[in-house]
């Protein structure tokens, strides 16, 4: 039911309750008003019946007060003249003591006369005992009595007057038709205002609605063929501004649209993949990048097609497509077969890495709504392994940098020091002085040190050949603990192993990864000359096995924090800086990760992450 039916329903419910009220409460005064009349008119008969039954016994005090009454022939007149004077009045009678009828109108003389109730509290009464005397049994008479008698002795005679209330009731239901006229004129005026005032006050609405149905459709409407609202209180002309405000917005959102499309898609032809954007009809919305070297199709002819006519479901990419639309779970580099066919009519079978994003949010059209659409990206192996070899050499490179970063200032000190012890040497021999001996001995000692950092450097830089194994983490960690638990026993350490690693693998060097580890373990030992804590968990983390090393020692300063990894770098006054160096280069080795988090004081954490291995199958 629409916002105009209801106002104009309820609009007339309220008009038809007012009028049913004020018709209630005058129907409640009409009746009043027409007892208390009834009431005053039958006092008024009464008495004059009373004053016609006294002139009747004064014109014969001779005789019995019975017999005057019986035999004066126009008493009866007299009655029946004062009876027929008012509507209401039924019966007039005057009775003896025992109620025995002495004259009556109409002509009952010698009956008893009926108990009827009295009439006075009736009057008094609500409106519901007024109510039930009209509309309840016909037949329901009520009277007025009064009694006649000498002073100070029991009344000789009554006058009694009988009134029938359903005289009353054709008095008022003329009164209530009357009313009715007017109440049924006021509900149909009640109408027709209600409908003119809901026509009018919709008006406004009607105009934001056809304006929201052509921001629906895509049309906007410009701010000329809209009302300026004429003051501030004018709400809807200012809704109706915001409203061709909203639809500028738009226009500008679709024209920005249409212009971050033409800039995605050139963005997309840069690159060696092919993206495909699938609406909620599952039609093709977008198609860029490598589409033609995928499908063999340019895109032009692609767009507007069927998702299942593009990838039929009887291939495993069409399979694998339509699977994520019903499930609406995304892929991630699914390999997958796909058949290219050229315009030239050439076919082919090749692999692609597919990936495939639910989009929610959607959209195909201003005002459609949201709907789940899909995002298939297509991408070559090939090209993504030479990508990730070209990143591979880049970090290895980084790290050489990182690692070697020490090398020169290792080999500058000794030469420095043979240069000085040279020339000391020269200016000795010019003054004639022969000794050279300690010049000698310390050039000889600092050519020893410079030979073993080349050598170091030789070593450490020289190629390792890897001798990969499949190695269940579980087990690896175990061994490395095992292996630790010795010195950590003698040096007061706790060791505690926890692991979460759902039985996975890694591929790895099993003698230099352990070696990697162990360098990393006996620091992390002599970090806590006191006694401590030291841990070993590790867990699964999306496609690479994490590996943490957790020691409550004495931490690691930040300024320190890029140094740990170079060559000869240590902060031990025996200790060689080589050891986390080549546990760096292990790592790299095995393109994984290593880095750590420490806090002066309270310990450091290393966290080594090493890529799962494959499955044989």
């Amino acid at each position: 039911m629409s916002l105009r039916v209801q106002l104009t329903l309820w609009s007339v419910l309220v008009m038809a309750v007012i009028v049913g009220a004020v018709s209630a409460v005058d129907l409640a005064q009409e009746v009043s008003h027409q007892f208390d009349s009834t009431l005053e008119r039958a006092d008024y008969y009464m008495g004059a019946a009373i004053n016609v039954v006294k002139n009747t016994v004064n014109r014969n005090p001779a005789i019995q007060i019975h017999d005057a009454l019986q035999n004066d022939p126009d008493l009866s007149n007299q009655l029946l003249a004062a009876m027929t004077s008012s509507k209401s009045l039924l019966e007039i009678a005057v009775c003896d003591p025992q109620d025995m009828i002495l004259v009556d109108i109409p002509g009952r003389a010698g009956a008893k006369f009926p108990a009827y109730p009295d009439f006075r509290p009736l009057v008094k009464g609500s409106l519901i005992q007024k109510m039930r005397a009209l509309l309840g049994d016909s037949q329901a008479k009520y009277q007025l009595s009064q009694g006649l008698g000498a002073l100070n002795q029991p009344p000789a005679i009554y006058v009694r007057v009988v009134i029938y209330p359903q005289l009353i009731r054709t008095e008022i239901i003329r009164t209530i038709q009357s009313h009715a006229q007017v109440s049924i004129l006021l509900l149909m005026g009640a109408i027709v205002v209600a409908f003119l005032f809901s026509a009018v006050a919709f008006r406004p609405i009607d105009k934001l609605g056809r304006m929201l149905d052509l921001l629906t459709s895509g049309e906007f409407e410009s701010q000329e063929t809209l009302p300026a609202p004429k003051s501030s209180a004018d709400e809807f002309g200012v809704v109706a501004s915001k409203v061709n405000l909203l639809g500028q917005q738009l226009r500008g959102a679709q024209y920005d649209f249409s212009d971050l499309r033409g800039n995605f898609e050139r963005l997309l032809d840069d690159l060696e993949d092919a993206v495909l954007v699938f609406g909620r009809d599952r039609r093709l919305v977008v198609a860029a990048g490598a589409v033609e070297k995928f499908l063999g199709h340019a895109r032009s002819q692609l767009i507007g097609q069927a998702m299942i006519d593009i990838f039929p479901a009887s291939t495993s990419l069409g399979l694998l497509l339509q699977q994520a639309a019903q499930t609406g779970r995304s892929i991630r580099n699914r390999r997958v077969p796909i058949g290219t066919s050229s315009n030239n009519g050439s076919s082919s079978v090749a692999v692609a890495l597919v990936s495939v994003d639910v989009l929610e949010a959607l959209q195909t059209g201003i005002g459609t709504g949201p709907s789940a659409g899909l995002m298939v990206r297509l991408r070559d192996p090939e090209a993504t392994r030479q990508i990730g070899r070209q990143l591979q050499t880049a970090d290895r490179l980084s790290a050489i940098s990182r690692i070697t970063g020490g090398v020169a200032h290792e080999v500058k000190n000794p030469l420095n020091a043979i240069l000085m012890h040279v020339e000391l040497a020269r200016m000795k021999l010019a003054k004639g002085d022969s000794d050279l001996k300690p010049q000698m001995d310390i050039i000889t000692s600092e050519i020893v040190r410079l030979d073993r950092v080349v050598k170091t450097f030789l070593d450490f830089t020289r190629p390792v050949e890897l001798h990969p194994a499949e190695i269940p983490l579980e087990s690896f960690v175990n061994d490395i603990a095992e292996l630790a638990r010795p010195l950590a026993e003698t040096a007061r350490i706790e060791l505690i192993v926890s692991q979460e690693t759902d039985g996975v693998s890694i591929g790895a060097d099993l003698d230099l990864l352990k070696q990697a580890m162990l360098n990393v373990v006996i620091n992390a030992i002599e970090a806590m000359p006191d006694g401590g804590q030291l841990r070993f968990e590790s867990a699964v983390r999306g496609d690479d096995a994490e590996i943490r090393i957790i020691d409550t020692g004495c931490g690691i300063r930040p300024e320190l924090k890029e140094k740990v990894f170079g060559l000869y770098f240590t902060t031990k006054q025996t200790g060689s800086g080589i050891g986390l160096a080549m546990t760096f280069r292990i790592v790299q080795l095995h393109d994984g990760t290593i880095d750590f988090t420490s806090e002066p004081g309270k310990g450091t954490t290393f966290v080594i992450r090493i890529p799962t291995a494959v499955p044989s199958n």
